[in-house]
């Protein structure tokens, strides 16, 4: 989740002018394609080596003690009421998530051979901390031991009025903030045609990479029955600011049309002075009037609206960007495959083109089937007379076609479809990460979880 945003505290007007201002401000990221960037986020879960647990904030084997640390290697510390809580260095940051869980917010990359460098070096770091410490990382999409109230939580106020407002719109919100992991990324458009183009097709095949990614297969250490249990808890955690948005596929979306649900997507928060003001459930509508009851006579800024755009959490989220949200959180070479699968289909007109044919006539009962049943079945999951597998291998065609089209190489003179490989070698064998983990659970490892840690920490 973000922290508070780096935009310039412009007033926004009212009425139209002020909704005039917002689409422009969201239209503002349109770049030509020779500055389009590549920006990778991963979490990760924390646990001591000694008992599994998760570290809390405070102590010497907590987390604030591993961002101090990782200061040694050019991080600048970014406080919060005297602590701690983030990190920035250049144009990337490490942040917590609300239990602890680490998250390297990426710099914006020319390719993903840099990506790739950008996450190895991380891990890296964070492993060169941890380590004297007694620490170490798993990437799940799902804390696969720990119950919810075993998690601890970090001292954001963001999170306090989130975890206040959480159990009143759904059930398992509080799984989200405190056991969840993910891996996405964020990609340029150049034009508001292109910006509606991308949108829809990732969108569309968001479900696609959930079940290639699906990681996420135990819950308090026993199989929860789902491949991605992280992607079903979005299905139950605020119908408010989740989902598909079906209105992407209506004639005439474009930047207006989701400004229009940013407005009704309700509020969390103000964040004033370095103290967030809590506004759960209000109307950003009402902010613009002046007529906010957490706020009341004032008006909102950019920043504010830069804010609030970071609450709305659908399966791909437009800033001045597109977001990529479907993924469970895995290791290092799933980190870089994300990137690489959607800038293969995404930044390269014929890949776009051709990943356009293939979901332009999917229908809106189709994709919300492939939603809902995305996370339980993943890859075997029936759709069209085949399975999700058959869609896994055609987008998998299409974006290793786009990445050899950018020929961007590396040292090696291999081209950025080298960070497919882990991807394709799920569809040879048709089973996800996940089966792979729970044949382990039921075999090699006896019903074991705490093996999963020492197995597949970074």
């Amino acid at each position: 989740m973000s922290g508070p945003s780096q935009v310039k505290d412009v007033p926004i007007g009212t009425g139209a002018e002020g909704r005039a201002q917002l689409i422009d401000f969201l239209a503002s990221g349109v770049r030509p394609r020779e500055d389009w960037k590549i920006g990778t986020e991963h979490e990760k879960f924390g646990f001591r080596t000694d008992d599994l647990r998760p570290p809390a904030f405070d102590g010497e084997r907590g987390i604030e003690a591993l961002l101090k640390g990782l200061t040694r290697f050019g991080w600048a510390p970014v406080e919060e009421h005297g602590r701690v809580i983030a990190l920035t260095r250049d144009a990337a940051s490490v942040s917590l998530e609300p239990a602890g869980q680490l998250e390297l917010s990426g710099a914006p990359l020319a390719n993903l051979h840099e990506t790739c460098c950008e996450t190895s070096r991380h891990l890296q770091e964070v492993r060169a901390v941890a380590e004297p410490m007694g620490l170490g990382f798993l990437g799940m999409g799902f804390q696969p031991k720990w119950r919810r109230d075993e998690m601890p939580w970090m001292p954001k106020g963001r999170y306090k009025i989130m975890r206040e407002y959480m159990p009143k719109v759904g059930s398992l919100g509080l799984d989200m903030m405190t056991r969840t992991s993910t891996v996405q990324v964020n990609l340029d458009v150049g034009s508001e045609a292109d910006m509606v183009k991308k949108f829809r097709v990732s969108l569309a095949l968001q479900s696609i990479a959930t079940a290639l990614f699906a990681d996420s297969p135990f819950t308090e250490g026993r199989p929860n029955g789902y491949l991605s249990y992280r992607s079903h808890i979005w299905t139950d955690t605020d119908a408010d600011r989740t989902g598909l948005l079906d209105f992407v596929f209506e004639d005439g979306f474009g930047y207006e049309r989701y400004v229009d649900y940013l407005l009704d997507v309700p509020m969390y928060f103000v964040y004033r002075d370095g103290t967030y003001i809590d506004a759960s459930g209000q109307s950003f509508r009402d902010y613009m009037d002046g007529k906010l009851p957490a706020y009341p006579g004032q008006l909102p800024t950019l920043k504010d609206w830069a804010d609030h755009s970071t609450t709305a959490f659908p399966e791909v989220r437009l800033k001045k960007y597109l977001e990529m949200r479907g993924a469970d959180s895995g290791p290092w070479n799933r980190i870089c495959a994300l990137p690489a699968f959607w800038v293969g289909l995404l930044y390269d007109d014929t890949a776009l083109d051709a990943a356009w044919d293939l979901i332009k006539d999917f229908s809106l009962a189709e994709l919300h089937a492939l939603r809902d049943g995305v996370p339980k079945h993943a890859l075997k999951l029936p759709f069209r007379g085949g399975t999700v597998l058959d869609l896994a291998r055609r987008a998998l065609e299409i974006s290793a076609h786009g990445l050899a089209r950018r020929a961007r190489l590396n040292g090696n003179g291999a081209d950025e479809s080298i960070y497919l490989e882990p991807l394709m070698e799920f569809v040879d064998a048709g089973i996800t990460p996940a089966e792979r983990k729970l044949a382990l659970f039921h075999g090699e490892w006896q019903g074991d979880i705490d093996r999963v840690f020492r197995a597949f920490a970074y």
